[in-house]
Formats: structure tokens, C-alpha cells, sequence
């Protein structure tokens, strides 16, 4: 007569697995709940009324036409200014991409195969750099800007964020570990220079580390608040990150003193929240497949 020779906690039906199973469930769906339940709330609170966030239930779904209301509520904010704040952080993320991308990645192919001298020192402050809390060097960098006159300017933004140490050291890791140097050595010995190689023959290769970068430098860009905030006095410069906090002073939930003829409601507020966040969504869902090949190119040699 045949017998079950597994270990008894093995077996299905078992007390101990089983209990453990609904275990690890209850824990997932905690988890689950705590962060997938404030963005459905989001999601549902940009379509109800100030009276219907405040009335209904939390998870009802509010009205396509309280959404429209909201929408141009929000789009009629000081004549335009979200708009106007969007196309500011489009503008600013796109050209500190732009900007990381050139200096980063030639940065990173060159500490990782090229030999000169003061490389390992280079490494080594490229690693205490990025160290840093971004916030420490916001008043040094301001300081600098405002004497020679680009405070307020798309410049006092921008240049900063393209300095990314990150990136460079993502690069390292890479061309250190997934471009093999038998390749670039033939391309030398077949008379390419040093910039033929890494054009033609590095580069190419880098395409994932070069999304990868590309997509944290966005992110970390995009999110950015404390450096525009101190950088542009003259709020039609806002990116939109900082031209929230004016939505939140205008907002009778945050700001009792402006009273019941708000500018901003909750619900608007709300949108203008979904609406600062979309592009990155945006972007990783397009870009997804890039960065996860990013992220596992290093994971072996050759």
C-alpha cells in the first residue's frame, strides 16, 4: 500500500504549511492595500465635487462631469499657470537628460577602460559625490549662480541637474562588466581612435545603461523641488513640483485663511497631483523593457 514518505510539515493539508500560507497572504495583501489604496483614492477624488469628497465614500467613483469641471478649474488656475508649469518641468528634465546623457556616459566608459592619470582619484570622488544629499550643495551652487547673474534663469536649473555622479558610476559598472576589452582592442588595432571606438563600437553596446541613466536622471529631475524653489524667484519659471506648493497656499484644506472663495479645491488639487506624476508613468511604462535589461547587464561578466 503506498505511503506518503515526504516530511509531514511537506504534505499538503498540513496544519503548520497551511497556516503559514495564509500567513505570508495576509501579510501581501496588507501591503498591497497600504500603498494600492491611496492611489485608488486619488484616482476616484479627482472626479467628485468638493461636497462629494468630503460626503461620499471614500472609494465611490465621483462623475465624468465633475472630472471636466475640475480639469478646467484647474487649467483656468492664474490664467494658465499649471500649463504653463508643465511645459517648464518638460523643458528643464528634457535638457538635464540631454546634458547627463553627453557628459555621463563618455564619463563612465572612460574611468572603466581607459587608463590615465588621477583615474582612481576621479573614481573616488565620483563615489563621494554621489554620496552627498543633493540638498547640501543647493546653497553653494546658488551662491555661485547668483554672482555671475543666472538666478532665474532656465540655466540655474538645468546645469545643476545635469550634474548626475550616479550615472557616471552606472556607466562604470557596466563598461567594467559587460562590454569585453578583446573587442575594443581589435577595434583600435583596425585603426579606430579612441572616440571611433567608443562611437562605433562601445556605444552601441550601451544601450541599456545609456535608458537606464537617461530614465533615472528624468525621474530624479522631474521630482526635484528643493533646487528651482531656491533657483527662480519669479514663479511663471516654477516647474511644476513647485508650483504645487502655490496650488496648496490657494487650497482651503492646507490654507484656512483664504476661506470659502478659493482659488484651488480638493479635487483640483488632487488632478494637478495625478497630473505631476503621469509623465513618469508615462515613461517607465514605455521604457520598461530598456531598464530592465539596465538593471541585469551588470549581473555577469562578459
Amino acid at each position: 500500500m503506498p505511503t506518503d514518505r515526504r516530511p509531514r510539515s511537506m504534505r499538503a493539508g498540513h496544519p503548520a504549511r497551511t497556516a503559514l500560507r495564509a500567513l505570508i497572504a495576509a501579510v501581501l495583501t496588507a501591503f498591497a492595500l497600504f500603498f494600492v489604496l491611496p492611489m485608488v483614492w486619488l484616482v476616484l477624488a479627482a472626479t467628485k465635487t468638493p461636497a462629494g469628497l468630503i460626503r461620499d465614500n471614500p472609494l465611490a467613483p465621483g462623475s465624468i462631469s465633475a472630472l471636466l469641471d475640475n480639469w478646467r478649474h484647474l487649467m483656468a488656475f492664474q490664467d494658465g499657470a499649471v500649463a504653463t508649469w508643465m511645459g517648464n518641468s518638460v523643458l528643464y528634465a528634457v535638457l538635464s537628460v540631454a546634458i547627463t546623457l553627453l557628459v555621463s556616459i563618455p564619463a563612465g566608459y572612460a574611468l572603466a577602460l581607459m587608463s590615465f592619470k588621477g583615474r582612481r582619484l576621479l573614481l573616488i570622488v565620483t563615489l563621494v559625490v554621489m554620496l552627498m544629499p543633493a540638498t547640501a550643495l543647493v546653497l553653494p551652487i546658488f551662491l555661485e549662480f547668483s554672482y555671475m547673474g543666472l538666478v532665474n534663469t532656465t540655466a540655474s536649473v538645468v546645469l545643476p541637474m545635469s550634474f548626475f555622479p550616479f550615472g557616471v558610476y552606472l556607466t562604470y559598472i557596466y563598461f567594467s562588466t559587460s562590454v569585453p576589452a578583446e573587442l575594443l582592442d581589435s577595434a583600435r588595432l583596425d585603426g579606430c581612435s579612441e572616440s571611433a571606438t567608443f562611437v562605433r563600437v562601445a556605444l552601441p553596446l550601451a544601450k541599456p545603461v545609456v535608458a537606464l541613466v537617461a530614465f533615472f536622471s528624468f525621474v530624479t529631475n522631474w521630482n526635484n523641488f528643493f533646487l528651482p524653489y531656491v533657483m527662480l524667484p519669479n514663479s511663471d519659471n516654477y516647474p511644476m513640483q513647485v508650483g504645487l506648493t502655490q496650488m496648496l497656499s490657494a487650497t482651503p484644506s492646507f490654507n484656512p485663511v483664504v476661506g470659502a472663495n478659493a482659488e484651488v479645491q480638493p479635487p483640483e488639487l488632487v488632478l494637478a497631483t495625478l497630473l505631476s506624476i503621469a509623465p513618469v508613468l508615462l515613461v517607465f511604462l514605455f521604457s520598461q523593457r530598456f531598464l530592465v535589461a539596465g538593471l541585469t547587464a551588470g549581473a555577469t561578466k562578459g
